[in-house]
């Protein structure tokens, strides 16, 4: 079958009988869809009637709708992780008007899309769970659903139609059961225990990080916009909220986060009036506005939630209701990871991938494959070249070479002596480096005149040691440099590799390590290139952070994908005549 990049997924079943079916579908539509699943709930829509073309209705919030919103999420995560899903609201009626009818999921003769609503990514295909009673009626369904799909939203001219009834089958009896065995529960010949209509509110408002939009963040949007009649307010965390959060330095840009956000909520439910404000301490405008009316918040955010509405009181403003939404587990977690569904989890999934393609190297010789290993000190960088040499790389010390370059003879022996003088000398006629690090020290322009002396010669020294890499055979080198990018040294190797690691942490190393004052550790750390710095120049990430079994999967990811990329570029390179 072929494969679409965005697909609409329209959903006829009854909103109690979805848990069933949702494994199924979600399953089908991966098959057919690579990228963007839209999915429009529209319960009962009978695509096969044989009279009128069936109009998309308003459909009340009530509780099985919240429901189903969180178990498509939840399944879509398990099933088809690469897919980018979206429940759609623009059909959901949250002002309850006298003839809505939400058992039946029918409602108002005015159609929800009195024009066709244009999405970020325009469907290229529509997919839907109905189920045919008569396979002859397969082509006219197909094109029913076409011109469904076509009166909803903004479709691809040439868009196709699927029917996913095929993976379907078995579940009609099963869902029919169920509704028997929860109508007998209720006393009723159909379940009503979801009819339940939701309270829903003028303003609402959340937080959050919001990194790397996945689908708990998605469950805790779609359900405020179900909530909010008004305005949604959304407080996303800036900068200053990020300084303890796990593999910070992976964590997307503020405007990369609230530009996600906004594209998520225009495609969900475009008629309601969002705001998205910066998020600077745990409480926000949460505690000043005083039009909002709701929060929502998590099992683990609910005590944050009851700690707005304590300093609300204090400014004299209502409290919110909090409404309480379930965590998403995660069922692809690891040891290291959180249970539920979260952004840390994503990130740390990230190390050892790359997260940006590499630069033109052209000007390199293809083999050997040269890694620039930097990070800061005390982050792990010598402990992980020394995984990928034992691996098979060939591993150049930089920190080695630096010592080279000021022996006696050397050019830089004699232009340091020049530039610092004589005086730095020892009994035996070496540079006394910790002199020389006192004559540098707090003046950048002394530090820069001594760099401008020996790094060029050490990158001299790194280029010698590839040469002699490449006549041993080798196809990967690895620099491991502390000032690779300080340095300009980029123009050398293929990749740039970057280890990470908190301060916190950092500096705990290089006091345990080097027996320098916590003071002189961070010193050091802070005159170095920052973590947020290195890693934007990234190809890719690792980190020290966990046990060193941890780090070992990492490194050992990172090689094999690296392998694969070498393996690509030498297939893709013209043949020498």
């Amino acid at each position: 079958m072929s494969m679409f990049s965005t697909g609409v997924l329209v959903l006829t079943a009854p909103l109690h009988t979805l848990p069933l079916r949702i494994t199924a579908v979600l399953s089908s539509a991966a098959c057919v869809v690579k990228h963007t699943l839209y999915i429009h709930l529209h319960p009962g829509l009978n695509l096969g009637g044989g009279g009128a073309q069936p109009r998309p209705v308003f459909i009340a919030p009530i509780a099985d709708l919240s429901t189903a919103i969180s178990r498509l999420y939840s399944n879509a995560a398990d099933i088809c992780g690469h897919l980018d899903v979206r429940v759609l609201l623009t059909n959901v009626c949250t002002a309850q008007p006298p003839d809505i009818h939400s058992p039946g999921g029918t409602v108002r003769t005015e159609s929800p899309f009195p024009a066709p609503q244009p999405l970020s990514h325009s469907p290229e295909v529509a997919l839907t769970d109905y189920a045919l009673q008569d396979p002859e009626q397969s082509s006219l369904v197909r094109q029913c659903l076409q011109r469904y799909a076509g009166h909803c939203y903004v479709c691809s001219p040439t868009l196709a139609s699927v029917l996913l009834h095929s993976p379907l089958e078995g579940l009609q009896a099963a869902e029919e059961q169920q509704g028997q065995e929860e109508g007998q529960e209720e006393g009723q010949g159909a379940p009503s225990g979801g009819a339940e209509p939701l309270e829903t509110y003028s303003d609402v408002v959340v937080g959050g990080t919001f990194d790397r939009l996945h689908g708990a963040h998605k469950t805790l949007l779609n359900i405020s916009c179900l909530l909010a009649k008004r305005r949604f307010l959304v407080a996303v965390c800036n900068e200053e909220m990020l300084k303890r959060k796990v593999l910070k330095e992976l964590i997307q840009p503020y405007s990369v986060r609230v530009e996600r956000v906004q594209e998520f909520l225009q495609d969900v439910r475009p008629s309601l009036k969002v705001e998205i404000v910066a998020l600077a301490d745990p409480f926000g405008v949460s505690v000043v506005d005083r039009q909002l009316q709701c929060i929502v918040v998590s099992e683990e955010t609910r005590r944050g939630g009851e700690a707005v509405n304590v300093r609300r009181l204090e400014n004299g403003l209502p409290g919110l209701v909090l409404h309480e939404i379930q965590l998403l587990k995660d069922a692809h977690h690891t040891e290291t990871e959180e249970e539920k569904i979260s952004s840390s989890s994503l990130r740390s999934r990230l190390l050892g991938t790359l997260l940006a393609p590499p630069k033109d190297t052209s000007h390199l010789p293809p083999l050997p494959y040269v890694i620039g290993l930097t990070g800061c000190s005390g982050s792990g960088k010598s402990s992980i070249a020394s995984r990928l040499e034992a691996l098979g790389a060939a591993r150049i010390d930089c920190d080695r070479l630096g010592h080279r370059a000021y022996q006696a003879g050397s050019t830089a022996y004699h232009r340091v002596l020049q530039e610092f003088g004589s005086d730095l000398l020892n009994e035996d006629t070496s540079i006394n480096r910790r002199e020389l690090g006192r004559k540098v020290f707090g003046s950048k322009e002394r530090l820069k005149a001594l760099t401008d002396i020996v790094w060029p010669e050490i990158a001299l020294l790194v280029k010698e040691q590839i040469q002699q890499a490449r006549e041993q055979g080798k196809q990967v080198c690895v620099v491991d440099a502390a000032v690779l990018l300080e340095a300009g040294w980029t123009d050398m190797v293929h990749e740039v590799w970057v280890t990470v690691l908190p301060v916190e942490e950092a500096s705990s190393r290089i006091v345990e390590r080097d027996g320098v004052t916590q003071e002189d550790a961070l010193r050091r750390l802070h005159s170095q290139y920052s973590s947020n710095q290195q890693v934007e120049q990234a190809n890719v990430v690792l980190s020290t952070l966990w046990e060193p079994e941890v780090t070992q999967r990492q490194v050992l990811r990172a090689w094999n994908l690296l392998q694969e990329r070498i393996l690509q570029r030498l297939e893709a390179r013209p043949p020498t005549s």
